[in-house]
Order: structure tokens, then C-alpha cells, then sequence
């Protein structure tokens, strides 16, 4: 049974402190041999990679599409199933505990005894037919119980799709690829609504509602693509069949430059331990805790805040597309720019600046400006989702050792569940009359609060640069901004 460990090293500057003249060697690397391949890799793996991430968070938010859907004709989640408000949110908040205790699990399996193309499609195919089964649902019960498994099964799925990448491409040709697939999670939402209003308007065809043709369509989107991700997704170069041996011997050596590649060594107990609980790592987790609460409330909530806003539930899910595609569309933007720039603090905080004057300002304004809330809920899509590559970028650029990068996206990315748990909780049912305000104010001091979290860790940084400031390892290091 195959067992690998990888460690990845995305510190674009690293080699001129601890190699400075490594650059000497750029005529024995075929840099335009390297473009080529990866633009094959683009091809075949990207696409596929982002496709399946929109799956992904197409079947974790339809669930906020079902809870209004046709609720004017008694026809949605929450009434067939005698599902109230709090029972909503504790479903959610049981997926959210899920996606937190299994992803590093999932990954940990992935990574030493199958193959990643194998386990992800394993996992796709799992919560499809669970998503179909959810089409059938008939009390609150089995709502809690299809959600957990849901759960457990998508909470591995972006993890292993960061550690394909990791596999495939060099450390300096990661992070907008990274930030590519996380935003399709935009297109996920405004998919989602898309669809939710079509099969809205179908409500009760064949006997069933509208809820119940959102599962059956979608489970049956993510089935059909289990046999593509088994056929197409490559798993590792020595495996690919697209590839001559010349060439993937070629695809194994480049992923060595600047610490790259597999490696087998293991990290020190005082690497671990700064990597967990050191002060500034622990900031990067609780300002990633802090944006979740907004994406969360984008994620679950988006239809009943449209609602909220004096729309019927059907226009709802049609009026979700906007701030969605806003998100993308910025996400995108802000991604390129922040790596560009090397300046990932200062963009993530002004997004997230931005972000927050919309959640405040829809706060404060009376119930009864519906176009001007709504345009502040597309301010605020500005500042949720566009954050978050940047943000994990820029906690594998600054891990306390190289060794530990695994550790740290880990750790990053299951923090993820604590800001989704709290954001089940934000979006009062009773306040609906007087437009979310404790949503709406919470997801505001979140922004804020990430605005100056980010601000600080960028000052933090520049003074260890300044301060020739080592690693848990010993080994000098430019700290990213």
C-alpha cells in the first residue's frame, strides 16, 4: 500500500535568503518545457478540479435554497418536515461540526493509503446518493441524520482538491489556481439560486415539491460526475498515462526546487507546536473563523435574507445570483492582485473593510429600504468569499516551518466549521420583521474584525523581516505581507 508524506513550500522569495544564487541554475530548468506542461495540466486538471468544487458547495448551501422555497404555498423544507427555525439551524451547525472533525481525517486517508482520484470520487459519489435519498424526506430526523452524513463525506473534498494541486505544480504556480477553484464557490451560489427559482416554478410536478426536484436534479448532477473525476483527474506524475516517462520524470523533479516536492521528514515537536498555538497563527485562524461567519451566512442564509428584504420566495432565489457572481468576479480580482502585489494583509482588509460597511449599513437602515439593503447585501458578498483565498495563501507562505504546512492549512481549514456554526445562530427567524439585525450587525464586527487582524499580521511580518526573524527550523525566512 502506497504511503507518501508531501510537503509543499510557497514562500516565493525564500530562495533568495537561503539559496541566493540558486538563480545561476535557471538555464539547467527548462522554464518554457515547464509552461508547456502546465498549460496541459490546466487543461485536464483545473477545470475539472473547479467543476467539482461548485458541486461541492452547490449540494452544502441547497439546503438554504429548500428552507424558503414555495414557502408561501406551504411547500418548502422547513413546513413538510415540521422542521422549525432553531431545528434548521442545529441541522446546519451538525454539518458544520462534521466538515470540522472529519477534514483532516479525509485528507490523512487520501494522502497514505488511496489514490486521490479514487477518494474523491468515492466522496462524490457518497454524498450525491445522499443528497438524491434527501429528495424522499419526510421528517426532522432523517433531515438531521442525511445532513451529518452529507457532512462527513464533502468535508475532505476541498482539502484533497489543494492537495492536487500541491502534487502537480510548483510552489510560485499555486496560489492563483488555489484562489481560481475557491471562487467557483461564488458560481456555486449563484447556480444554486438559478436553479432553486426554475424548479420553483415546477413546484408539485409528478406530486412532488420544489425542494424535492432541487435534491433529485443536483444529486443527480454530482452522481454523473463520479465516472469523469475517475477517468480524467491524475493522481500523481508517476501514474499519469498522458505523460511520457521522460516527461513525468520532468513533472517529479521541478516540484524539488525550493523544497518542493515529497519528503519524508518528519516535524519536531516544536514546530508542531508553534504552528498550532504560536500567537500569530493563531490570528490567522480566528480571522479566518471571523470571515466564515459571513460566508456561512452567504451560504445558508442568502435566500432568507432576499426573502427578508419583501421578495416572494421564488424571486429570492433569482435575486441571490447578483452577489454571488459579485463575489466571483472580485474573488478573482483581489486573488491576482494580492499575490502580484505580494500584499495579501492589505487587500484582504480593505475587502473586508468594505465588506463591513455593507452588513452595517443594511443593519441600520429601516426595514422598509429593500433596494438599498439590497444593495448593501452585494457590498457585503464583496467582502466575504474574495477574502478567503488570499487568506489561506497566506497561511502557507508564513507557516513557523516548511514541514508544517500541511499542519497549518489543516487546522486553517477546519477552523471553517466553528464560523459556520455561528452563523447558523446570527440569522433570527423572530427578526425577520425588522431585517436580520443581529445578522447583519455580527457578520459587520466580523468583517471588522478581520480587517484588523490582517492589518496587524501585515505590520507583524514586515517587523520580522526587518528583524531578520528565523523559523521554528532556525532557517532564515521572508516572511509574505
Amino acid at each position: 500500500m502506497e504511503k507518501i508524506e508531501h510537503q509543499e513550500h510557497v514562500e516565493d522569495n525564500l530562495e533568495e535568503v537561503i539559496h541566493p544564487h540558486s538563480h545561476t541554475n535557471n538555464e539547467e530548468f527548462d522554464h518554457q518545457r515547464s509552461k508547456r506542461l502546465n498549460r496541459r495540466l490546466d487543461i485536464r486538471i483545473i477545470p475539472l478540479c473547479c467543476w467539482l468544487y461548485l458541486l461541492n458547495f452547490l449540494d452544502r448551501g441547497n439546503i438554504g435554497n429548500a428552507r424558503v422555497l414555495n414557502s408561501e404555498t406551504g411547500d418548502d423544507l422547513l413546513q413538510k418536515t415540521g422542521m422549525g427555525a432553531n431545528g434548521y439551524a442545529i441541522t446546519v451547525s451538525v454539518f458544520s461540526i462534521a466538515y470540522t472533525l472529519f477534514e483532516v481525517p479525509s485528507n490523512w486517508i487520501m494522502k497514505h493509503y488511496v489514490r486521490p482520484s479514487v477518494w474523491l470520487a468515492t466522496l462524490l459519489g457518497c454524498w450525491g446518493a445522499l443528497t438524491l435519498g434527501f429528495a424522499g424526506v419526510q421528517n426532522y430526523a432523517t433531515v438531521v441524520v442525511l445532513r451529518l452524513l452529507i457532512g462527513i463525506f464533502e468535508a475532505g473534498f476541498f482539502p484533497g482538491i489543494i492537495y492536487i494541486i500541491t502534487i502537480w505544480y510548483r510552489h510560485n504556480e499555486r496560489a492563483i489556481r488555489i484562489a481560481l477553484v475557491i471562487a467557483f464557490c461564488n458560481l456555486a451560489g449563484a447556480f444554486g439560486g438559478s436553479i432553486a427559482y426554475g424548479l420553483g416554478t415546477v413546484n408539485r410536478s409528478l406530486g412532488l415539491e420544489g425542494f424535492r426536484w432541487l435534491f433529485i436534479v443536483e444529486g443527480t448532477i454530482t452522481m454523473l460526475s463520479v465516472l469523469p473525476t475517475l477517468l480524467i483527474l491524475p493522481d500523481y506524475p508517476a501514474r499519469a498515462k498522458f505523460l511520457s516517462a521522460d516527461e513525468k520524470k520532468f513533472a517529479e523533479d521541478r516540484l524539488k526546487e525550493r523544497g518542493g516536492g515529497y519528503n519524508r521528514e518528519h516535524a519536531t515537536k516544536k514546530e508542531i507546536l508553534e504552528t498550532c498555538f504560536s500567537p500569530r497563527m493563531l490570528l490567522h485562524y480566528c480571522a479566518y473563523i471571523a470571515n466564515v461567519v459571513c460566508q456561512g451566512s452567504f451560504t445558508f442564509f442568502t435566500p432568507t435574507i432576499v426573502t427578508g428584504l419583501g421578495y416572494e420566495s421564488i424571486q429570492a432565489q433569482l435575486l441571490t445570483v447578483p452577489p454571488w457572481v459579485v463575489g466571483f468576479v472580485v474573488a478573482i480580482a483581489l486573488s491576482y492582485s494580492a499575490d502580484r502585489f505580494n500584499a495579501r494583509g492589505a487587500h484582504v482588509a480593505v475587502i473586508s473593510a468594505i465588506g463591513g460597511l455593507g452588513w452595517l449599513t443594511a443593519g441600520l437602515l429601516p426595514k422598509e429600504k429593500y433596494v438599498q439593503r439590497y444593495g448593501c447585501l452585494i457590498l457585503s458578498a464583496a467582502g466575504a468569499f474574495p477574502a478567503a483565498p488570499s487568506m489561506t495563501n497566506w497561511v502557507t507562505c508564513n507557516t513557523p516551518s516548511f514541514r508544517t504546512i500541511a499542519v497549518a492549512i489543516a487546522i486553517h481549514n477546519s477552523s471553517a466549521g466553528v464560523g459556520q456554526v455561528i452563523s447558523q445562530w446570527i440569522w433570527k427567524n423572530s427578526e425577520a420583521s425588522t431585517g436580520y439585525p443581529t445578522g447583519n450587525l455580527t457578520c459587520a464586527a466580523c468583517n471588522f474584525f478581520v480587517c484588523i487582524v490582517t492589518l496587524g499580521l501585515r505590520f507583524q511580518y514586515a517587523k520580522m523581516n526587518r528583524k531578520g526573524e528565523r523559523d521554528a527550523r532556525g532557517e532564515k525566512r521572508v516572511w509574505s505581507y
